[in-house]
């Protein structure tokens, strides 16, 4: 075999190579530094709505629709601490992919200069906001974004929520405040306190990085609650991954990334068991 013919069947084997995994990482949410170029080639219709939330309060939501034959159940995607951005949009379009109607409501809406939200501000400002939002106005600005999802012609009535960091926090939270919750994901976020999870109705699951100690401590005492309290609550730890996993998968030497192979599918797995059965 020649050199030159070698050379060939090589760049094949590459190409063939790259395809396939071009094919699997479409199966997952991207990158943050990929989210535009997602975003930009998704085949499914995004748009941008505002949510009435009361008391003259609006807010701004990225929505997406999954593209099915049937009526399919609203996930709520809860930002992180650095307010609504393109990644998180980029969330929501893998999630209607995966075949639900998925929202990602903007809660820094009417927090910026001018009553602008999370593209008026820089990610310094964001996170400042964020840290100052009030529990009570996020609580009410999610009922009325879950309120708005399941109302679309093609909803059900199912909703769950998925939130990451600040947002998984978030999450974990609003199940303590929302008896009609039907599920929800934490990635990487703080337990309530013990004393709130007695208020829970939707099961919990918890995806977090190993190496994540400031989180990862408040498991313990919120797993054993749950159980004492015959709640379900599932969790997977993920060794030498870190906080952020899922919006930098090429960190840790492919520890990110591996981390991120097992907790989306673990992922869509639980909210098609609790909302699309």
């Amino acid at each position: 075999m020649t050199n030159a013919w070698m050379t060939r069947v090589g760049l094949l084997l590459c190409a063939l190579g790259s395809a396939s995994l071009g094919s699997a990482a479409s199966d997952l949410p991207p990158l943050a530094e990929k989210a535009k170029e997602r975003l930009a080639a998704s085949p499914r219709h995004g748009e941008w709505v505002k949510i009435d939330a009361g008391n003259g309060d609006v807010v701004n939501a990225w929505l997406v629709f999954p593209e099915r034959k049937d009526k399919a159940p609203a996930v709520i995607v809860i930002h992180e601490i650095f307010g609504l951005t393109d990644w998180i949009r980029s969330v929501a379009d893998q999630l209607a992919a995966d075949g639900f109607i998925a929202i990602a409501p903007d809660l820094l809406s009417g927090k910026g200069p001018e009553g602008g939200g999370s593209e008026s501000i820089d990610q310094d400002r964001a996170i400042a906001l964020v840290r100052d939002l009030d529990a009570n106005e996020v609580v009410r600005r999610l009922n009325a974004t879950a309120a708005y999802a399941t109302s679309r012609p093609a909803a059900t009535s199912k909703f769950g929520t998925v939130g990451f960091c600040w947002g998984g926090s978030t999450s974990f939270s609003y199940a303590t405040a929302q008896p009609d919750l039907d599920a929800a994901v934490v990635y990487y976020g703080s337990s309530p306190e013990t004393g709130r999870l007695a208020k829970i109705e939707a099961p919990v699951l918890g995806l977090y990085a190993g190496d994540d100690a400031r989180v990862n401590q408040t498991i313990p005492a919120a797993e054993a609650e749950m159980k004492k309290l015959d709640k379900t609550y599932e969790q997977e730890m993920y060794d030498g991954a870190r906080h952020g996993f899922l919006r930098q998968q090429d960190g840790r030497d492919g520890a990110n990334a591996k981390a991120v192979e097992k907790a989306w599918p673990r992922t869509i797995g639980f909210l098609r068991k609790h909302l699309d059965s």
